[in-house]
């Protein structure tokens, strides 16, 4: 350390300032303990907020909204074919970002959390440096780790190359290539392949498993898949890419599987094949912070690491890589720092894929519920015969709820349809408060709305 660089005191720091760490700094302030949060960007909000969940939707809202113009003309309503203007459509991103960043910094200073702009690392259990635009030494009594998680990198296979981007790369939206090939069929890939294609690319998706959306029920997925069927050139299921070549103009891919692409070269190459954890160059070892061979902190019930008075929250930590459940760990370690009743432990987590149609789930899939041995009742329902999704003309959905057969007690909830993600919300209450069949046949939903499909497929036969 030297002399010109003072050193901070705080009480709580927390390091990265993405959803988890800025709801766990404004919580942990609002409990009235001084707070500092050292993070590398000029501004708050993380991956989520700059690179990923917002960006992606604010895309994703625009090519909703040319969907909706193109089959109006089914219902009687016809629109000019839209002229996309790409550099207005990135501004348009850029607003939205910009905006709920401000706001970000607003709740900062309402809440009187001290901001170090830089990367820190630890030089021991109480002490970090920040290297960047305000270096020095920062003492602190507890930390929080919120460092989040970057995009996997296909090493040996994926070239530098400005045509072959990451996730981070296709948000720029620099351009709309007239090909694109997505490797991976998560919801990353799928999200921004459904994006681009309405933009107008033809889309191909290379995927090494045999279905889209692993672990996803298969109900639920059947009708985003049969979309996609339609939205891209290709689905390649149990092919994997074995060799990325910048010819310039295009990249030149190799495949290896059973279902290789038509196409051997793109404009661009997308590479969407999961997500590394930020547990890196931290000194994590001079602070005594254990490490799993994943590279993801190991934490107890309440977020604490092997080291006393330091904490991890978030993707760093491990799955479920959401940013709902990072600031719902943020919230409680908050708490337990200060000394008040900690946050109940969450009884379900609610996950969306944001694709057309939505999917969104909260509990135990039938999968998962078969594979304990539980015995369970099954209900569902197709959304053909809500009477709001055929006014919509989106029949293209399903409602699936799980049961434990003993107690009819609900254990899991999914949706697939429009606002699948907004309807999700209720499934993760009635777990939450360990709703039954008969609850949910006798709640009054109103009409007529795609909710209604809960209590209609409560009250439908088991099978």
């Amino acid at each position: 350390m030297s002399n010109d660089q003072p050193v901070r005191d705080t009480d709580v720091l927390v390091i990265g300032g993405g959803p988890g760490g800025y709801h766990a700094a404004f919580h942990a302030a609002e409990h009235g303990l001084r707070t500092t949060i050292a993070e590398e960007s000029p501004f708050l909000g993380g991956t989520c907020l700059h690179h990923g969940c917002i960006p992606s939707k604010t895309y994703l809202s625009l090519i909703h909204t040319i969907r909706a113009a193109s089959e109006s003309e089914e219902h009687g309503v016809v629109f000019a074919t839209p002229r996309i203007d790409v550099d207005r459509v990135r501004e348009w991103k850029k607003q939205v970002v910009a905006k709920l960043a401000g706001g970000l910094d607003a709740l900062c200073k309402k809440h009187k959390v001290q901001r170090v702009r830089g990367r820190a690392r630890f030089e021991d259990n109480r002490t970090v440096i920040v290297d960047g635009d305000e270096p020095g030494p920062v003492r602190f009594q507890r930390a929080i780790i919120a460092t989040g998680s970057r995009p996997f990198v296909l090493k040996g296979i994926q070239p530098e190359s400005p045509r072959v981007l990451s996730s981070y790369g296709a948000l720029q939206l620099e351009d709309v290539p007239e090909t694109l090939l997505v490797v991976g069929g998560g919801y990353i890939g799928l999200e921004l392949g459904q994006a681009y294609a309405g933009l107008g690319s033809r889309v191909t998706v290379v995927e090494m498993l045999p279905a889209l959306l692993t672990g996803v029920d298969g109900d639920l997925a059947r009708p985003l898949v049969k979309r996609l069927k339609e939205d891209f050139a290709q689905i390649c299921l149990e092919t994997r890419v074995t060799k990325m070549t910048d010819a310039g103009a295009r990249v030149e891919v190799e495949f290896d599987g059973k279902n290789p692409p038509d196409a051997l070269s793109f404009d661009k190459v997308l590479v969407a094949v999961g997500r590394s954890p930020n547990s890196q160059d931290l000194g994590l070892d001079k602070a005594g912070v254990e490490v799993g061979d994943r590279g993801f902190i190991s934490v107890d019930a309440q977020f604490a690491t092997t080291a006393p008075g330091i904490y991890a929250i978030g993707d760093v930590v491990g799955d479920p890589m959401l940013a709902h459940k990072a600031q719902h760990e943020g919230a409680i370690v908050a708490s337990v720092l200060a000394g008040a009743d900690p946050c109940p432990a969450p009884q379900a987590i609610p996950a969306v894929v944001f694709t057309d149609p939505e999917i969104a789930w909260v509990g135990c899939t039938e999968t998962e519920a078969k594979a304990e041995g539980l015995e369970i009742t099954i209900k569902k329902i197709p959304w053909s015969a809500c009477g709001r999704a055929v006014a919509l003309g989106r029949t293209d959905g399903v409602t699936k709820l799980i049961f434990e057969k003993s107690s009819q007690r609900l254990i899991g909830m999914g949706l697939a349809g429009v606002h699948a993600g907004e309807m999700i919300a209720e499934g993760a209450m009635a777990l939450s408060l360990g709703a039954t069949m008969e609850h949910l046949k006798w709640l009054i939903h109103p009409h007529p709305t795609l909710s209604e499909t809960v209590g209609d497929a409560a009250r439908m036969r088991s099978r």
